[in-house]
C-alpha cells in the first residue's frame, strides 16, 4: 500500500500525515494467496483419495492449515506510525516506540528490511519495510518514515 502523499501546503520534510501503515503489500497478498491454494489443493487431495480413513483426511487438512499458519505469521510486519510514536509488529513481537527513541531509520543496499537505530543503543529491525518483492515501494516507504522521525523526534525541525 503505497504512503499517502503530505497534505498541499504542509511542510514537505514531515513525511506522509499520520496514521500511516507500512507493509509489503506485494509479499502479503503472495503469501496469503499461496497459504489458501495449498489449502485447498492438500483438502481436495484428501477427499479425493480413495481408501483414506478420517484420521488420514483429517491429516491432510491440517497440514494445509499449518502451512497457512506459517505463511500467514511471514504475512504479519507491519510498522504503524501514529502521533504518539511507532509501532513496530515483526514476525512474533510488537514493539511500540515513542519518536524520541528513533535515532536514525536505515534501509542500506543489502538489508532485508528497514533497522531503527533506537536511543538506548540497539537496532530494532522493522520487517514491515522489505525491498524483497517491491524495492521502490521499500525505498519510499523508508524515507517517509525517516522524513516522520525527523520530523517528531529526532531530526534538526523536532529540536
Amino acid at each position: 500500500m503505497p504512503a499517502p502523499a503530505p497534505e498541499p501546503g504542509a511542510d514537505p520534510g514531515s513525511g506522509p500525515e499520520l496514521p500511516v501503515t507500512f507493509r509489503p503489500s506485494r509479499t502479503r497478498v503472495v503469501l496469503l494467496s499461496v497459504g489458501v491454494a495449498i489449502l485447498a489443493t492438500l483438502t481436495t487431495v484428501a477427499m479425493m483419495l480413495e481408501g483414506l480413513g478420517a484420521g488420514e483426511r483429517a491429516s491432510f487438512v491440517l497440514t494445509g492449515l499449518l502451512f497457512l499458519g506459517v505463511l500467514a505469521l511471514l504475512s504479519r510486519p507491519k510498522v504503524v506510525a501514529e502521533e504518539s510514536g511507532v509501532t513496530v509488529v515483526n514476525l512474533t513481537t510488537v514493539r511500540h516506540l515513542e519518536w524520541a527513541e528513533i535515532i536514525k531509520v536505515n534501509l542500506r543496499p543489502g538489508d532485508p528490511w528497514v533497522l531503527l537505530d533506537l536511543a538506548d543503543g540497539t537496532t530494532l529491525p522493522a520487517m514491515g519495510i522489505q525491498p524483497g518483492v517491491a524495492k521502490q515501494q521499500a525505498i519510499r516507504d523508508a524515507k517517509a518514515l525517516r522524513a516522520l522521525a525527523e520530523h517528531h523526534g529526532t531530526g534538526p525541525s523536532s529540536r
